[in-house]
């Protein structure tokens, strides 16, 4: 924590072009002594890729990831100024009340949160297991103490009532869906040419909650831009006479298409994909 709140006040006092330089430091770091983060992102550069990646596709993705680290700062601190960002697909804001945004570990959910906070004109809420929402807050504390409270931890009795709760007040819901812990159930979907395991608990929990789920990504493009997308990927709030069976069914169809779509995204923009660890893998 003294490490972060020290970058959070070198970055803001300093400001972002001074400041990236130590990122690239950090990038020949993970090259160097990355461990398994640097063996996953080889295997996920190799599918996405299509031949084996040399050391500038290893550096070019873990610069990217120090960079969107370090332009959270930023965007925590509504300074979304400092960017040039490209967005595509916020009409669909117009037409949604409250929402599910499905994302991953794939460029900058930050930047994302600032789209919906000054773009879309919504509060946009970060839904994520209790173990992770006290760590994420630590973080959060240290850069932007105010944005703690767009942070619901799911696992607890009252997670959903807090989330159905801002979903009626117009707010959207942001999952990144493309990960599990192990013990929830998963489907296996072909991703870059395999099959791996993709949780089906984000969509479920649309499905509970009766909610439209829109597909959504921030690619760094280089230098200050990004560009974001949103898509809608289904739509829960229909289900009326609709049978368990056949909202199973629908829930299966949802996670296809948002593998399929976050296959699309990860082939455009292969140096954002910050999933460290081995994603074809089942974890047991």
């Amino acid at each position: 924590m003294p490490l972060i709140r020290l970058m959070a006040w070198l970055s803001c006092t300093l400001g972002r072009a001074p400041t990236r330089i130590i990122l690239h430091g950090i990038a020949v770091y993970f090259v160097i002594f990355g461990g398994r983060a640097r063996r996953s992102s080889r295997h996920f550069l190799k599918r996405a890729l299509g031949r084996e990646p040399n050391l500038v596709d290893k550096y070019k993705l873990f610069f990217h990831f120090s960079t969107c680290l370090h332009d959270r700062v930023f965007f925590l601190r509504n300074q979304d100024w400092r960017f040039d960002i490209v967005r595509h697909g916020l009409e669909l804001f117009e037409e949604t009340q409250g929402a599910l945004l499905m994302g991953a570990h794939l460029g900058s959910f930050e930047a994302l949160r600032a789209a919906g906070r000054t773009r879309a004109r919504r509060r946009v809420v970060m839904a994520m297991f209790e173990d992770n929402a006290r760590k994420i807050n630590r973080v959060l504390h240290a850069i932007a103490p105010d944005a703690m409270s767009d942070v619901v931890g799911l696992g607890r009795v009252q997670s959903m009532l807090e989330l159905a709760e801002n979903l009626e007040q117009g707010s959207l819901v942001g999952v990144l869906a493309d990960r599990t812990l192990g013990d929830e159930p998963v489907m296996m979907v072909d991703f870059l040419g395999t099959p791996a395991p993709f949780p089906t608990g984000p969509m479920r929990m649309a499905a509970a909650l009766r909610q439209p789920v829109i597909f959504m990504a921030a690619l760094y493009r280089g230098g200050n831009k990004y560009e974001m997308y949103f898509e809608l990927l289904a739509d829960f709030s229909k289900l009326e006479g609709v049978s368990r069976a056949e909202r199973g069914v629908l829930v299966e169809n949802a996670v296809r298409a948002y593998a399929a779509r976050l296959e699309h995204y990860a082939r455009l923009s292969p140096y954002d994909w910050f999933n460290f660890f081995d994603f074809w893998a089942l974890r047991k």
